[in-house]
């Protein structure tokens, strides 16, 4: 079988179009067609030539009623800009220089059943008290209970004098009545109380305590209410022979001796009073 020879015009259309036709298989070759992916749902499958979707923060419901709570939205803000704001620190102030700040209550209508004893003297001498009880105010202190201070003071303890009120008046039939405002100076803590048995004003007085360091202050202002109960109790009559000076000369000589000591830690000699029946103690030792 003889061929037959291509026309030069054929020919040269068709060196034109293979350019075209091996172009057109190189880009199908070379570019990778898309991997169908399984969707169960048989909804359509993602354009690629779009965006992805980015990540959209979550939207406030809108309430019920139609109006939406704006505060929420701005709740994530708002934390980060009180972060960012720094906290005053609230320091407490030297009560030894501004005092307690402890002023009694008063009433605004006192009458007969609310007795204002910040300033009331209600009762103040109306009547003797019952015999039964003015037999025990007035018994004689016993020597045993009195004690001594090394300086030479004798002094009844405080918890004996409120056994003293409880056995006249009974549990709950006498207190003591804050009358001002804690006092605090550098060294001391001074308050004035009123005593009050059977409903009855019957003496005032101003309780007072030292301390050393501001940590001890309210430690002093519990020993200036027990200090202002001792003072009260004198117009009762209680305990009086302690402040009478025969009868504690003849305590002194009877009780207690005098002895030299020596402090344990400084070595510092001196002479104190003690009780003839207790030994020395601590801080000091007797010297020889």
């Amino acid at each position: 079988m003889s061929l037959r020879p291509v026309p030069r015009a054929l020919r040269a259309s068709l060196q034109t179009i293979r350019p075209s036709i091996s172009i057109q298989q190189t880009r199908f070759i070379t570019r990778t067609p898309p991997t169908p992916q399984f969707n169960p749902t048989g909804a359509s499958p993602p354009n690629p030539t779009t965006t992805p979707n980015r990540a959209t923060p979550p939207t406030t419901p809108t309430p019920s009623n139609g109006y939406r709570n704006t505060n929420n939205t701005n709740s994530a803000s708002s934390k980060n800009n009180n972060n960012n704001i720094e906290t005053p620190i609230k320091r407490t102030e030297n009560i030894s220089k501004t005092g307690l700040s402890d002023q009694p209550l008063e009433l605004d209508d006192p009458t007969a059943d609310r007795i204002d004893w910040t300033r009331s003297f209600h009762g103040l001498s109306a009547a003797p008290f019952p015999k039964e009880a003015a037999d025990i105010l007035l018994t004689e202190v016993n020597p045993e209970e009195v004690e001594i201070k090394p300086d030479g003071i004798v002094y009844l303890p405080e918890i004996k004098y409120r056994r003293i009120l409880n056995r006249a008046f009974g549990p709950g039939g006498w207190g003591l009545v804050p009358r001002s405002e804690s006092i605090v100076t550098p060294k001391t803590v001074t308050r004035e109380y009123a005593l009050v048995c059977n409903g009855r004003l019957v003496s005032v007085a101003r309780g007072e305590q030292d301390y050393f360091s501001p940590d001890g202050i309210p430690t002093a202002t519990e020993g200036c209410r027990s200090n202002a109960l001792v003072r009260c109790c004198k117009d009762l009559g209680i305990a009086s022979e302690l402040w009478d000076p025969r009868w504690i000369r003849r305590y002194r000589a009877q009780y207690t001796r005098e002895v030299f000591v020596e402090h344990i830690v400084n070595k510092r000699k001196s002479k104190i009073w003690i009780r003839k029946d207790d030994p020395v103690s601590y801080p000091w030792k007797e010297s020889k």
